[in-house]
This record gives C-alpha cells, sequence and structure tokens, in this order.
C-alpha cells in the first residue's frame, strides 16, 4: 500500500500538477514513461525526488544497505582505445605511468588475502592487445584454484567485444569458455552513455551501445548476471540519461540478469575533458534519486563510495542508494587517477558499518549476487 500521509502532503503542496500526478504514480507503483523521467530531473526540487526516492528503496529494501568485502586486481592500464573522459589509460607506447601485470604477479594479489574473509574479486582494466582470451581464461581458472570459494567478476563488454573478436569466436562462445574458467559474474563499466551522437564524441573507437547491451544480454542467457552504469556530469543532456536508462529497463525486463545500477560521476583531472566542471553534490544526488525512481525493475541502486566520497554517500542512502559497494582495499586506481574524492581508496568493514550506521540504515554485508553474508543489527558493531 502507499504512504498516505507522504502522498498525501505531496498532493496538498503547491508543486505542479504533473509532479503531482508523477508522485501518484511512484507511490502507486506504476512505471514512469521517458517524458516523465526527464520532468524528474528538470522540474523538480532535490527534497522531492528525495521522497520519491526514497520510498521505492525502502519498498524495495527496507533500510537494509548492502556492502561486499572485495578487491580489485587491475591487470593494466594500456589501451588500445582512446577515450576522452579517461584519465588512467595509457597507448601500448606510453611508457610513463603506465603498468602491465604478469599473471603471477595478479596471481599474487590473490595469494595475499589467503585466509580473509573476502568474497569477491573485481577484474577491470584497459585493452592491452597482448592480453587476450585464453589469457584470462587461464588466469581466472588459476584463481580458483587458489580460491575455489571466491566470486570472480570480471571484464566489461568493451574488453570482451576486443577479446572475443581477436580469438575470432562470437560472444557467446567467448562468454562460455570464461564461464567455464570460473568466471561468476560481469561489471557494468564501459556503458558510458548510450546515445550514439554523444558516443561518437567521448568514445568513438569502443564497442557500441549495442553490442554492449547485446554482450550482456547473452551473458545473462547464459546465467552469468551482470551490473549496469551510466557515466554522467560531462556533456550529455538529462535526455541522454533517461534514454540511457530506459534501454537498460527495457533489457532487464527481458533477462532480469542486472544485479545494480551504478550511476558513474565524471571526474575531469587529467584527461582530454578537463575543462568540463563536474557535477555539484545536488546534481550527484538528483541523478541517484531519478535512477532509482525511474529503473523501477532494477533490485539495487549502487554508490561507489571511493568516487563520491563518504559523505555524499551517506547522503545518497535517502536519495535511493542501498549499495555502497565493498572494502576495495586501494587496490583501484581508475577514479583516483581521475581526481576522486578518496586516494587511497579503502575501508575496513568496521568502518564501513559505522558509515552504514551513522546514516541510519541497517548493514548488511553480502556476497555478489546480494545473498546475506553477515546481518549486523545484532552485532556488537551495529550496537
Amino acid at each position: 500500500m502507499p504512504n498516505p500521509s507522504a502522498l498525501d502532503l505531496i498532493l496538498q503542496s503547491k508543486i505542479s500538477p504533473k509532479l503531482k500526478g508523477i508522485a501518484t504514480k511512484v507511490f502507486h507503483k506504476e512505471r514512469l514513461t521517458s517524458a516523465e523521467g526527464i520532468s524528474l530531473y528538470k522540474e523538480a526540487e532535490l527534497g522531492f525526488l528525495g521522497i520519491l526516492a526514497n520510498f521505492v528503496r525502502e519498498e524495495k529494501q527496507g533500510d537494509y544497505t548492502y556492502f561486499n568485502r572485495n578487491f580489485h586486481i587491475e591487470p593494466t592500464n594500456i589501451c588500445v582505445f582512446d577515450c576522452k573522459f579517461c584519465s588512467y589509460s595509457r597507448l601500448l607506447k606510453q611508457k610513463d605511468g603506465s603498468w602491465e601485470l604478469s599473471e603471477q604477479q595478479m596471481l599474487d594479489i590473490v595469494r595475499k588475502y589467503e585466509g580473509q574473509p573476502v568474497t569477491e574479486v573485481h577484474i577491470v582494466g584497459g585493452v592491452h592487445p597482448k592480453m587476450g582470451l585464453q589469457f584470462f581464461a587461464d588466469l581466472i581458472k588459476k584463481i580458483k584454484v587458489l580460491r575455489p570459494d571466491l566470486h570472480v567478476k570480471a571484464f566489461t563488454p568493451v574488453e570482451m567485444d576486443y577479446m572475443f573478436r581477436k580469438a575470432k569466436v562470437t560472444a557467446r562462445e567467448g562468454l562460455l569458455l570464461l564461464k567455464e574458467h570460473g568466471l561468476g559474474s560481469m561489471p557494468g563499466g564501459g556503458a558510458e552513455i548510450f546515445d550514439e551522437e554523444i558516443r561518437k564524441e567521448i568514445c568513438e573507437d569502443k564497442c557500441t551501445s549495442e553490442e554492449w547491451l547485446s554482450i550482456h544480454e547473452t551473458a545473462h542467457g547464459l546465467g552469468i548476471p551482470s551490473n549496469a552504469t551510466m557515466l554522467y556530469g560531462h556533456i550529455e543532456k538529462y535526455e541522454h540519461r533517461i534514454d540511457h536508462m530506459l534501454r537498460l529497463r527495457t533489457l532487464q525486463d527481458k533477462t532480469g540478469g542486472f544485479n545494480t545500477f551504478i550511476p558513474l560521476k565524471f571526474r575531469n583531472k587529467d584527461n582530454q575533458m578537463s575543462a568540463i566542471p563536474e557535477s555539484t553534490v545536488v546534481e550527484d544526488l538528483r541523478n541517484y534519486a531519478v535512477s532509482r525512481i525511474f529503473l523501477d525493475n532494477f533490485d539495487h541502486i549502487k554508490a561507489y563510495w571511493p568516487m563520491i566520497g563518504r559523505t555524499t554517500t551517506q547522503l545518497a542512502l535517502n536519495f535511493g542508494v542501498d549499495d555502497i559497494d565493498g572494502t576495495i582495499d586501494d587496490t583501484t586506481k581508475i577514479y583516483t587517477m581521475a581526481g576522486s574524492e578518496e586516494q587511497n581508496p579503502a575501508m575496513s568493514t568496521e568502518e564501513l558499518i559505522s558509515l552504514i550506521k551513522q546514516a541510519g540504515r541497517h548493514p548488511i554485508e553480502r556476497d555478489t549476487l546480494y545473498k546475506t553474508v553477515t546481518d549486523y543489527k545484532t552485532s556488537p558493531l551495529f550496537a
């Protein structure tokens, strides 16, 4: 049942009839149109968005806020593509600031966590012409030998599309090979903005929107779940954000394979789009809220805390967000090189629990697929 007090308060206010109509649909769990989503971006005040987004969030997840114990492996930042917003990648001929980890070095990273209760390794990096499909399939297999219990979340469609083409296999064949070697799920990177004209300006040479969506659809059909992202706050308009989310919502209707949606904030340090100012915290919260309201078939909205900082992450928990990622353990450079709030991104489990508790939420440690590992409501850390 809708919350009559909150809805009545909105209907008695002086906001426009259009926004009252949108609020009524949200509280009655009716799907919004693209035009209504754009109206939320352009016309709604932040407090109004927070009421709607928090209603949807609590209908789906109550006051639960999820995190996991994870670490990242970034095999290389050498990349054949030239994304204008990227502060991370280096071309093959560039030596300054580049790295290329050997298989042994990556396995040593895994060994470092021996005996520790981490549940996930996240593998993503640049698209290196010498790191192919079989190389990564063998790496995953060896990781699973070292840690059979460790969930391997790896490779964006951008990486996969390139390695599949070089190996002369279909997406289905390539994904099956990776799954057989131990791939558990896919991250959501590389989506950027699906609008083709925007894509031509910011990442013209990487896989297309259709290819990104097709690889995720194929993965879902093979029982490989995935995440979804959207890079916002650069040259896109609100219409482009809603178009992006509509395409994700449509695919989720078809497959149900997305675990979570992660809005990624454009950071402007040391890249080809540095002249573009970054979005404000208010705009960040607006974007989280509209995402939560519009993506009615996504169970979770995640805020990646190293990217936006701890304070904004806590605020986001009242604007639709129910997941804040994980411990990370200072193993990711993708956003620190772009000027993210956290330059040494690592939080202990205790710190994550405290951050969630301070925001008045209920900490739940999860695995990659959102199964509860530990409910901290009865823990002394939560008391």
